[in-house]
């Protein structure tokens, strides 16, 4: 096997991307400190075609240099809003119809290898705060929690990476 070339991955430009029809899926990120945790959603949310990023409370937006060292542009072809309060981000979301879902440890949360996605719906993953996850008030107003399963010493996964294996598996079931 050969590493394929950048010149042969064929990619399309922001443009083809923002006229595609995207995952119905929407990413919230609930009070995200790194910069750099930003901009991998954003590129994450780029490769799997994510509807649109929600960044709310202290979560930083574009443009800027930090998230771009990750995101190597994927801020400028992702939609992304901006919301005060992570609540206002969540209530907007149950006026479209989404299912809201927590990515956080909780009791009754759903395993992900259990998560099972109905193709008819859209929905929004709220992933939340490098040291102190999704805020409480936010998970009760949520119809689901998803839990990641976890097999080692550690508590809890990067913020970026739990975004990844998420939007991975709800991708696959939606597709």
């Amino acid at each position: 096997m050969k590493v394929k070339k950048i010149t042969e991955l064929e990619r399309i430009t922001v443009e083809e991307f923002r006229v595609m029809e995207k995952t119905p899926l929407v990413i919230v990120l609930d009070n995200i400190r790194s910069l750099n945790n930003i901009g991998s959603v954003f590129r994450t949310s780029d490769a799997f075609l994510i509807e649109s990023l929600y960044l709310c409370g202290i979560t930083a937006c574009p443009p800027n240099a930090e998230i771009h060292k990750t995101a190597l542009g994927a801020e400028d072809s992702v939609d992304w809003r901006y919301f005060e309060y992570t609540n206002e981000a969540v209530e907007e979301l149950e006026k479209q119809g989404f299912v809201i879902c927590a990515v956080e440890q909780a009791k009754g949360s759903i395993m992900l290898d259990h998560l099972v996605i109905d193709k008819t719906k859209k929905y929004a993953i709220i992933l939340g705060n490098e040291v102190k996850g999704v805020q409480q008030d936010i998970v009760d107003k949520c119809h689901c929690c998803i839990e990641i399963p976890q097999y080692g010493t550690k508590h809890s996964l990067n913020v970026s990476v739990a975004t990844g294996i998420v939007v991975w598996e709800i991708f696959k079931q939606m597709n």
